[in-house]
C-alpha cells in the first residue's frame, strides 16, 4: 500500500473510499495521478478527466474524455445543458463560453457529481479557488439549510493533534452573520471527520474586552449569533489565539470560557487572517493542510491548493468520500 494510504490512518477515513467514485479534475496532474492510484488501492474508484491516458497510470484508475464523458451519461449532459441554458437566459455568457464549460475538466467534473455518475469531485490542484468556488456554486448550488459558501483547512500537525481553521480561502470580509455561518460550518467539518467535539474559538486581537475596534464588535456579535443558532455549541469570542489554546493563558486572559485554553476549531475575522495563518502553520509549524475544504454546497465538491502535494490530493479525496457517505445518508453527521 502506498505511504498516502497509510498516512490517512491518522484520521480513520479510508472505509469511506470502499465502493464509492470521486472525479479527479486535475488529470493531467501527476500528483493528481498517483493519488488516485492510492485510492484505487484502498477501495474506492477515481475518475480522471483527461482526454489522453497517459501510458503509466495504473489499471484501477478510470479516465474519461472531458469532451465525450456527457454523450456517456444522459444524466450529466441534463446536467450540463440546463447550467448552460440558465448562463445565457441570466446574460451571464454568451454561447462559445457555454461550449468551453461543456469542454473544461472542471465544470464536466462537477457537473457529473450533481447528475450522480460520481460521488465526489476533487479539483483546484492547477486551479484557482476562485474558480473551482464559482462553478461549484454555478453547477450545485447551495444546500437547502445553508446560506453562505466557506470553507475550512484541517491542520494536521507533526505531534497527531488536528484542529480547523476557517475560513481560509471564500469570504473576504465576513459579516457577524457570515462569521457565525462559517464558525457553525467549520465546527460541523471537524466533528463530522475526526469524531472530537468542536471547541470553538472566535479569535480576534482581543480577549473579552481588552482592546475596542469595530472588527472586534463583529466577532462578538457572531458569538452571540451562535449561541441563538446552535446553543449546543461550545464557542467563546472574542479570543486571542494564545488564550484560545494554551490552558495557562486562557485561565489567565478568559477564565471560567468552556474554549479558552483547549480549543480545535479557529475562526479568524478575515480571510487575510485565515489565510496566513494556515499557511504558517503549514510552512512553519510542519503541519498537514488538508483544504480549502468546501462548506455550504449542496454535494461534496473539494478544492486543493495549487501547492499541494500527492498525499495531499488523496487525503482530501478521502474526506470528499465521507461527506459524500453523509450526504447519502450512510454515516450521521455528527460523530462526536
Amino acid at each position: 500500500m502506498r505511504q498516502g494510504a497509510a498516512e490517512a490512518s491518522i484520521l480513520g477515513l479510508e472505509g469511506a473510499a470502499l465502493g464509492r467514485s470521486i472525479a479527479l479534475a486535475d488529470g493531467l496532474d501527476e500528483r493528481v495521478q498517483r493519488a488516485a492510484e492510492s485510492l484505487a488501492e484502498v477501495g474506492a474508484f477515481p475518475v480522471l478527466a483527461l482526454k489522453e491516458r497517459p501510458k503509466n497510470l495504473s489499471a484501477g484508475v478510470q479516465t474519461v474524455d472531458p469532451q465525450t464523458w456527457a454523450s456517456e451519461y444522459p444524466e450529466l449532459a441534463a446536467v450540463l445543458s440546463e447550467v448552460g441554458e440558465r448562463m445565457l437566459t441570466r446574460g451571464k455568457s454568451d454561447l462559445s463560453a457555454v461550449d468551453a464549460m461543456r469542454l473544461d475538466p472542471l465544470a464536466v467534473s462537477i457537473a457529473a457529481v450533481r447528475a450522480g455518475v460520481t460521488d465526489g469531485c476533487v479539483a483546484g490542484a492547477t486551479r484557482a479557488s476562485a474558480e473551482v468556488a464559482r462553478l461549484a456554486l454555478r453547477i450545485v448550488g447551495l444546500a437547502p439549510t445553508a446560506r453562505l459558501l466557506s470553507s475550512s483547512f484541517l491542520m494536521i500537525l507533526p505531534d497527531r493533534r488536528i484542529f480547523a481553521y476557517g475560513d481560509c480561502a471564500v469570504v473576504p470580509e465576513p459579516n457577524a452573520e457570515q462569521l457565525a455561518e462559517i464558525a457553525i460550518a467549520t465546527a460541523d467539518t471537524f466533528s463530522s471527520l475526526t469524531h472530537l467535539p468542536a471547541h470553538v474559538a472566535l479569535l480576534s486581537f482581543s480577549t473579552k474586552g481588552s482592546a475596542e475596534h469595530e472588527s472586534i464588535s463583529v466577532v462578538r456579535e457572531a458569538a452571540e449569533l451562535v449561541r441563538v443558532l446552535r446553543p449546543e455549541l461550545m464557542i467563546d469570542g472574542e479570543l486571542q489565539f494564545d488564550a484560545a489554546l494554551v490552558p495557562e493563558v486562557g485561565e489567565t486572559k478568559a477564565a471560567g470560557s468552556e474554549v479558552a485554553g483547549r480549543a480545535n476549531v479557529f475562526i479568524f475575522p478575515n480571510l487575510a487572517a485565515g489565510n496566513i495563518a494556515y499557511k504558517i502553520t503549514e510552512r512553519l509549524g510542519g503541519a498537514r493542510a488538508l483544504g480549502p475544504l468546501l462548506q455550504g454546497l449542496a454535494a461534496p465538491i473539494n478544492d486543493l491548493s495549487r501547492g499541494c502535494n500527492t498525499q495531499d490530493v488523496f487525503d482530501v479525496a478521502l474526506v470528499t468520500l465521507v461527506q459524500a457517505a453523509i450526504y447519502s445518508g450512510a454515516m450521521p453527521a455528527e460523530r462526536a
